[in-house]
C-alpha cells in the first residue's frame, strides 16, 4: 500500500512539474515573440512615424541601430543610438551635448523603438520574468507575466515593472502596464492593443494608454480597473506608414 501511495505522489508531483512547466514565463514569452514575427525583427530594417517624428530602426543579431528624425523650428534633428552609443545631429553636424542630454534623449529613442517591437527584446540578459496566474480579462483568458530587470544592463530606466497580458489560445500580446519613476513618485500606464496587422510576417498594433484615476494603487490591479472601466484614456499610440524589410 506505502509503495503505491509512493508512486502515485511520485506522479502527482510530475504531473504538477510539468503544468509549471507548460505555464512559465519562458515559454509564454518564447511563444509570443515568435507569434509576432520575432525572429524577422532580429534581422531587419523597421522605420514608422509616431506623433510628429520619423523613427527607424536597423537590427542584426544584436547589433542595432535606432534612429529618430526631426524638424524644430530651426533644424533638422537627427538622434542616433546603437551598440556605440549615443550620437545627435543637427543639419547632418555631429553636435556636442551634456551627459545629462544624452541620458534624456537616448531614453526617448530606446523608449519608442522598444514599445513598437514588443513583446520582442524580453528575451534581453537583463530582464526577468514571472509567471503571476491565468486571469480572464474582457472576456478573454490570459497568461500574466510580471517583467523586472536586472540593474546591470537593464538602462536608465531598470526599476521600471512591468504586467503583460498574453493570451492563452494563440500567444499575443494583447494587454501591458507598467510602473515608472516620476517626480511626483510612481506613475503608472496601462495599454490596450488594438488595430492588428501584419506588415511582412511582423504584427504590428496601436494602443489606447490609460492611467489611473487613483495612483495610491498596485501596477498589479490596473487589469481589474480596466475591467470596470476605471482607468482614464491619456492617449493614443499611433504608427503611421510603418515599413519592414528583412536584411538578407
Amino acid at each position: 500500500m506505502k509503495k503505491w501511495i509512493l508512486i502515485i505522489s511520485v506522479f502527482a508531483l510530475f504531473l504538477s512539474c510539468e503544468n509549471t512547466k507548460d505555464s512559465s514565463a519562458q515559454d509564454v514569452v518564447d511563444k509570443s515573440i515568435a507569434i509576432s514575427g520575432g525572429a524577422i525583427i532580429a534581422n531587419a530594417t523597421l522605420s514608422f512615424n509616431f506623433r510628429d517624428k520619423y523613427y527607424k530602426a536597423t537590427r542584426n543579431n544584436g547589433i542595432f541601430q535606432l534612429e529618430r528624425r526631426f524638424k524644430d523650428s530651426l533644424n533638422t534633428v537627427r538622434d542616433l543610438l546603437s551598440n556605440n552609443g549615443f550620437e545627435r545631429f543637427i543639419n547632418n553636424k555631429l553636435t556636442e551635448i551634456t551627459p545629462t542630454e544624452v541620458k534624456r534623449y537616448s531614453t526617448a529613442v530606446n523608449s519608442v523603438h522598444y514599445f513598437s517591437v514588443l513583446p520582442f527584446g524580453l528575451n534581453d540578459k537583463a530582464v526577468n520574468k514571472e509567471y503571476l496566474k491565468k486571469v480572464d480579462l474582457k472576456g478573454k483568458p490570459y497568461h500574466k507575466i510580471k517583467i523586472t530587470f536586472n540593474k546591470e544592463g537593464g538602462g536608465e530606466d531598470f526599476e521600471d515593472v512591468f504586467v503583460y497580458w498574453i493570451n492563452t489560445e494563440d500567444y499575443k500580446t494583447e494587454y501591458l502596464a507598467y510602473s515608472f519613476k516620476e517626480k511626483q513618485g510612481i506613475g503608472l500606464r496601462f495599454r490596450a492593443a488594438y488595430n492588428e496587422r501584419y506588415i511582412k510576417g511582423v504584427r504590428v498594433v496601436d494602443y489606447y494608454n490609460y492611467k489611473p484615476k487613483d495612483h495610491n494603487i498596485s501596477l498589479l490591479d490596473l487589469g481589474e480597473l480596466f475591467e470596470n472601466n476605471q482607468l482614464e484614456l491619456l492617449s493614443k499610440i499611433d504608427l503611421k506608414n510603418v515599413e519592414i524589410e528583412p536584411l538578407k
